[in-house]
């Protein structure tokens, strides 16, 4: 049963990293809005793919919450089912949740598929969160952890919500990315404690805090990244798509934010440096070195090429999978110690 559950962990792991880029990409391509309602897409489970199915038709079947865009100014949500006829006022309440009034076919299902990914990883979260009750009396660390894990899909649900109905709040979808790193910990956690085996490593005191100090700096660099990236959508929505002015005047959390990435660089490199050096057997440090790498790539393309397509995305997505190896190599070294302290 464990490695029936420890697949799919990896499953729901996967899928939780193709949220994360989707939503890199619903910002990348300014898609955020693509849908205006929550959780139907202008009040339809699969969306409109061009702007005359959101005008008004007679013997047209509406279902309550079906929208039309009217004179392109507002739009309209269906009060209830109905058949129309001529168009009735009273059959219509005008969309007030925020004055978003655009259709764009790309941004819609840019979003839509977006959204359907979100929802297909909440499947595997859901089952393993059945499954977890079969091993509570074996570790009740994996039932607590898959249920909490499930509320956290819950709770990241609520806040794909708050995202769309506060117009793309740049707070609230980076606390949405944040919700989405908790998640990957959780799962982590899964995928490492329902092992059978494990390998042979070795523990060293200045490796584990050096460790910790890399992790800890990883998830500042996060914050300060989705903060960096507030400022450049703030931009976006008082310049437009002039990408040369959008860092052209930054704020301090920017120049936080590039000096930080020398203290990531030199801690992951001691990192990489020492377990070489005393063979502490953490390959997976070697992976990390190359997210680095590639961090640094796309922030220097972003800042000096004028955030080339994809940049973006792979910025945001490099972190998240770095801050991922980092917890994984954590789980393994505190395991190790754990075993020396069992022994003694």
């Amino acid at each position: 049963m464990k490695r029936y559950f420890r697949q799919l962990s990896k499953v729901a792991l996967l899928m939780i990293y193709l949220v994360i880029i989707a939503g890199a990409l619903v910002r990348m391509t300014g898609s955020g809005m693509g849908c205006p309602d929550w959780p139907k897409c202008f009040g339809y489970f699969i969306p409109p793919t061009e702007h005359n199915q959101l005008i008004f038709k007679s013997n047209q079947s509406y279902k309550k919450g079906m929208m039309i865009l009217m004179d392109s100014e507002k739009f309209l949500v269906a009060k209830e089912d109905f058949v129309s006829d001529n168009f009735n006022d009273e059959q219509w309440d005008v969309f007030s949740v925020h004055d978003y009034v655009t259709y764009d076919p790309l941004h819609t299902w840019v979003e839509f598929l977006n959204r359907l990914i979100g929802a297909l990883s909440g499947i595997p979260i859901l089952i393993l969160a059945v499954l977890s009750l079969w091993f509570f009396k074996e570790n009740v660390w994996i039932t607590t952890i898959s249920l909490l894990m499930l509320c956290g899909m819950g709770f990241q649900a609520w806040l794909g919500k708050t995202v769309v109905d506060s117009n793309l709040a740049p707070y609230k979808i980076s606390l949405h990315m944040m919700m989405a790193l908790v998640i990957v910990f959780f799962i982590l956690y899964l995928i490492f404690i329902s092992k059978t085996s494990f390998k042979t490593q070795v523990y060293n005191s200045y490796f584990y805090r050096i460790l910790i100090v890399s992790l800890i700096v990883t998830l500042i660099q996060i914050i300060l990244g989705t903060q960096v990236r507030q400022y450049v959508d703030e931009q976006i929505k008082l310049i437009g798509y002039t990408k040369e002015l959008w860092l052209s005047k930054p704020e301090i959390n920017f120049y936080i934010h590039r000096s930080t990435s020398i203290l990531v660089l030199l801690t992951n490199s001691y990192l990489y440096y020492t377990n070489k050096k005393l063979s502490l057997g953490f390959k997976k440090i070697n992976f990390a070195m190359a997210c680095i790498i590639l961090e640094i790539i796309t922030g220097i393309l972003m800042y000096y090429f004028e955030f080339p397509i994809l940049s973006q995305p792979l910025h945001l997505v490099i972190a998240s999978v770095l801050f991922g190896i980092q917890i994984y190599i954590l789980l393994e070294l505190s395991h190790t110690k754990k075993l020396i302290q069992q022994k003694i």
